[in-house]
């Protein structure tokens, strides 16, 4: 699932990419290119709202994507019922920020 999230976060953010690519940045847009038929091409003049709206509508679907996403990340490091925790080899548990304590039973003997 969260690999779904991701393939459509990757597609709105490439089509948000080539929505703000086509504006012009002094606020002409497409309509801009037309010329004079502007207002004769099927109301290309209101191109740049369309891409505005475009813009916002886009940036808000990566938003939510990004968000509801984190729901599927499993997480890092969980114990599950009966299983021994990996970094404490006793058992005993551990207060959190601390290390664990050694075993006792398993000797640490340097040969010389």
């Amino acid at each position: 699932m969260l690999i779904l999230f991701v393939i459509l976060i990757i597609i709105a953010a490439f089509v948000l990419g080539l929505i703000v690519l086509i504006q012009n940045p002094k606020g002409g847009g497409l309509s801009s290119s037309f010329g004079g038929f502007s207002t004769q091409l099927m109301g290309v003049k209101q191109t740049t709202d369309v891409l505005e709206k475009g813009t916002w509508v886009f940036a808000a679907i990566i938003a939510v994507l990004c968000l509801t996403s984190t729901f599927f990340i499993k997480g890092g490091s969980s114990v599950t019922a009966g299983e021994q925790p990996r970094n404490n080899p006793t058992g005993a548990s551990v207060p959190a920020g601390q290390p664990p304590v050694p075993n006792p039973n398993t000797s640490t003997t340097i040969p010389k």
